[in-house]
């Protein structure tokens, strides 16, 4: 088994892994329910970590990983004239929908 990376909490975790699998990876949490003696332990020895079964998957995993913690974020002019950014579908300033052609 190969330690492929720590994650900031359970629910990251528990998602980096499920796509993971998706994808066909060997891939689980460890330390899952390690949160609960933060405080009796450095609190960065209580994260949940990211394992992999086969360590000959680690370049391929890594790289999926990698592409799943840098997604792209949207970027566009709303009609009312105020730039939308990340993942917003809708404008904060006037509640207008994304174009079309973006989504």
């Amino acid at each position: 088994m190969l330690k492929l990376t720590q994650a900031p909490n359970i629910a990251i975790a528990t998602l980096w892994v499920d796509a993971l699998q998706q994808a066909g990876f060997s891939a689980s949490v460890q330390r899952y329910f390690l949160s609960g003696i933060a405080g009796e332990l450095p609190p960065d020895q209580c994260l949940p970590e990211v394992w992999l079964g086969i360590d000959e998957e680690k370049t391929a995993a890594q790289a999926l990983l990698h592409a799943l913690q840098n997604m792209p974020q949207r970027r566009w002019l709303c009609r009312c004239g105020e730039i939308v950014e990340g993942g917003f579908e809708q404008c904060w300033h006037c509640g207008a929908a994304m174009p079309v052609g973006l989504a």
